[in-house]
């Protein structure tokens, strides 16, 4: 394994990019377009232990995804760093994300943060694109703020 080129970078960096943006605007086949058809995501909460709490396996259990996401009036995944090694047509890597899930209130509400990083597993398809075939959410803490909307204070 060795790091990609900035090209590469680029590309694999923009799996993570469509994932939040299909999330955020729950947007299912964008979503599912950061994923090759026979993906697995799992979900890793803080006080699990190094088993997943939930796992989803494919296109159809992965589309569930921007369906659980709803229950929330809207999300904000902000990406930061990336690290990557590539292999041929496979790399590994890590990005790091939080994700901010809006619950409303009287004065705009309450925000839960969490705190993630990504185990990311990726394959070059034949269309040259890069996909997930196995993303780990590891999710590292939580918190809670209040949510104060324009025109509320």
């Amino acid at each position: 394994m060795a790091p990609p080129d900035p090209a590469t970078y680029l590309a694999l960096r923009a799996a993570a990019e469509v994932y939040a943006s299909g999330i955020d605007r729950r947007d299912t086949p964008r979503f599912l377009s950061a994923f090759h058809r026979d993906a697995r995501l799992r979900i890793h909460h803080p006080s699990a232990a190094s088993e997943p709490s939930s796992v989803r396996i494919g296109h159809q259990e992965l589309a569930e995804v921007t369906a659980v996401i709803q229950r929330y009036a809207q999300t904000s995944h902000f990406l930061g760093q990336s690290t990557f090694d590539v292999d041929g047509d496979e790399a590994a890597g890590e990005t790091y994300c939080l994700a901010s899930h809006l619950s409303p209130g009287p004065h705009g509400g309450d925000t839960f943060v969490m705190h993630i990083r990504y185990d990311e597993h990726l394959r070059r398809g034949a269309d040259g694109v890069w996909r997930f075939f196995d993303r780990g959410v590891l999710i590292d803490w939580t918190d809670r703020q209040l949510a104060v909307t324009v025109g509320s204070f």
